[in-house]
């Protein structure tokens, strides 16, 4: 009850703080949204936190790649993350019929791919690379593809980093490792599981000049795998 409220409510929130006050409103909005989310987390007994193993720069561009357990990693990305105005890569089914999430995606400018038309995604993360690097925004991308409920690692796929970084070749690429979120989410919107720890963090960022987008993708993984105590997929 208290998720739907938070959906129906900030929906209305976001298209009036679009349409009256702008883009920057909405952006702030979505992130009190995403923060009222975080929060609620607590009411099932469950705790969340966030932490940074190195400083992160403000005013350039930053590409997070992030392991994927449940659709819970979003807010806790987009709130604790919140100042350098993380920018999502989705698939566009996402777009519609959703109250409060679908809006975000469409008139925040976050990427909508078909993961079915190679074509167009690739059209598509180029606009969204060309979009935060004029902005100085950051980008969010689960490289997994799917999610992983178990919260085993599938393997990284390199295209959508490769593509991002060819529009944003002075972009910081930053590792984020989530835990737990699937443990919470385990099949979908419903059940969840009370008393969870869930945490956030961000691991060593990765220059990517004079490296290939496979070998950043790979660190990127190599260290995810390493905090959560896996091996690579």
């Amino acid at each position: 009850m208290y998720f739907g409220l938070l959906m129906i409510i900030f929906h209305g929130v976001q298209v009036i703080a679009y349409h009256v006050f702008g883009p920057r409103a909405h952006q702030k909005s979505v992130e009190i949204f995403n923060l009222f989310i975080v929060a609620g987390l607590y009411m099932t007994g469950s705790t969340v936190s966030f932490s940074q193993k190195a400083a992160i720069p403000t005013g350039r561009t930053v590409i997070f790649i992030s392991n994927h357990q449940s659709m819970f990693d979003i807010p806790g990305i987009i709130w604790f993350l919140r100042k350098y105005t993380p920018k999502f890569v989705s698939k566009k089914e996402l777009a519609r019929g959703i109250p409060g999430i679908s809006y975000n995606l469409r008139v925040g400018q976050a990427a909508l791919i078909d993961r079915h038309d190679p074509k167009q995604a690739i059209t598509e993360i180029l606009r969204f690379a060309k979009h935060i690097s004029e902005n100085h925004f950051s980008a969010v991308i689960f490289p997994e593809g799917t999610r992983s409920r178990t919260g085993r690692l599938k393997p990284f796929a390199v295209g959508g980093v490769a593509t991002l970084l060819k529009k944003c070749p002075g972009a910081l690429v930053v590792p984020v490792a989530v835990r737990n979120t699937g443990r919470f989410n385990p099949k979908g919107l419903f059940p969840l599981s009370s008393f969870t720890a869930m945490s956030w963090t961000t691991l060593d960022p990765v220059e990517p000049a004079g490296r290939t987008p496979e070998d950043v993708v790979a660190d990127c993984e190599k260290q995810i795998a390493g905090f959560l105590g896996q091996n690579p997929a």
